[in-house]
């Protein structure tokens, strides 16, 4: 039996970086971030990029022919996106993993390049679609925040993976053959999804699996499926077809926001899909609005502290209880799983790990805010069936 080595938590602290007063986080194997809009989710995670990335990204800054000539606020602007320099201030402060960072001297300094550590899918990942075809990296102007940009060139590379057949869904070798079931089902029902070509440029499309059906570009696919189809090509980048359990020289996997566009059925495929990552010693990082993202993490964690089974599990997903299913599900339950919520009113963020229904601290009962709402709507809806009763004759 392989023994699992366990690998040092990276831990960040911040202070006073744009919406963000104060971030003190420990990375799990899985690590969720929620909160309310703009509380700075996405911009820890960029910054947690930029810091194990730097050389890697002025590289890629410099191939495209951006420069900030050494000016430490146009970088921000570049990187970040148009406007983002504000998040500097005098007394901001970084430390990764015990160490101090001085940002402003870490993107000047010379450092020896290495290859991607990080994979970053952004929220905005539909764009990089826009046309029905990858942009590259240069297409996009110096106001596009650097993780779309970036995200954007390599799907456009990954297409030259594919068969001469032009078939990118389903393709045997680069997902298990159940999530293939499951997302025929809830994603591409009675579709494949295909490289097509109209005068001379390429294009996906979703081809009709009937005969003479035709094919649908993206303009006309439905909301889940423009959003889908970039995140599934970023998963296939992860996903390596060879022995190798991870693409070389990649440890992070960053999915901004999964759950858009998707009925929850798919967003439960999505979350397997992630578990599977985790599986291959990627660290996965997430940032959601969806309250069933939490109930995933919640029941995997209830389970593990009731010694319950794989099986146990996969009930919880609803899915087949296939040996690599059962393999999958063994592995997930004895990884670790952080929670953090970003609070608007002081700018500081929780551990709310525990997901603890009872706890005294509302950002941790209400599990980042994400329940809110349904919990009102019970009160209310019970208050006036008591009230209804009360009134009765």
């Amino acid at each position: 039996m392989k023994t699992r080595i366990k690998r040092t938590a990276p831990h960040l602290r911040v202070e006073n970086f744009g919406p963000i007063k104060q971030a003190d986080v420990t990375f799990g194997d899985l690590t969720v971030f929620v909160g309310p809009q703009a509380t700075g989710k996405s911009i820890l995670l960029q910054l947690v990029k930029l810091l194990v990335d730097t050389a890697y990204i002025k590289k890629e800054f410099n191939l495209a022919g951006v420069d900030w000539s050494g000016d430490f606020s146009g970088f921000l602007d570049v990187y970040f996106g148009e406007g983002m320099h504000a998040l500097w201030e005098k007394d901001t402060r970084i430390a990764y993993n015990g160490v101090s960072v001085e940002l402003p001297h870490r993107v000047e300094e010379k450092l020896a390049l290495r290859q991607e550590s990080m994979f970053y899918i952004p929220a905005q990942r539909v764009l990089a679609l826009r046309d029905g075809w990858p942009s590259a990296f240069n297409y996009y102007d110096a106001s596009v925040p650097f993780t779309l940009r970036a995200f954007s060139e390599h799907l456009r590379l990954l297409m030259s993976d594919f068969g001469a057949d032009g078939t990118l869904f389903p393709v045997p070798r680069r997902l298990k053959s159940e999530f293939r079931s499951l997302l025929q089902s809830h994603i591409f029902p009675g579709f494949d999804l295909r490289i097509d070509t109209q005068h001379a440029q390429k294009r996906l499309v979703l081809a009709s699996k009937e005969k003479g059906g035709g094919s649908l570009p993206v303009a006309v696919w439905s909301a889940g499926q423009r959003e889908f189809v970039p995140l599934l090509l970023g998963l296939y980048y992860l996903m390596v077809p060879s022995k190798a359990p991870r693409r070389k020289g990649v440890e992070w996997a960053v999915v901004e926001e999964l759950e858009m566009g998707l009925h929850p059925r798919a967003i439960t495929v999505v979350m397997l899909m992630l578990f599977e990552l985790m599986t291959r010693s990627y660290r996965v990082c997430i940032s959601t609005h969806s309250p069933q993202v939490l109930d995933a993490v919640w029941a995997v964690q209830r389970l593990k502290e009731h010694g319950a089974s794989a099986s146990n599990l996969l009930q919880v997903f609803d899915v087949e209880q296939t040996q690599p299913m059962i393999q999958l599900a063994e592995k997930v339950i004895k990884r670790s799983m952080k929670v953090y919520y970003f609070d608007r009113t002081g700018g500081a963020t929780r551990d709310i790990s525990a997901l603890d229904a009872a706890a005294e601290e509302e950002g941790e009962s209400g599990w980042g805010g994400l329940t809110e709402f349904s919990g009102r709507a019970s009160t209310a809806v019970a208050r006036a069936v008591a009230n209804s009763k009360k009134e009765a004759p």
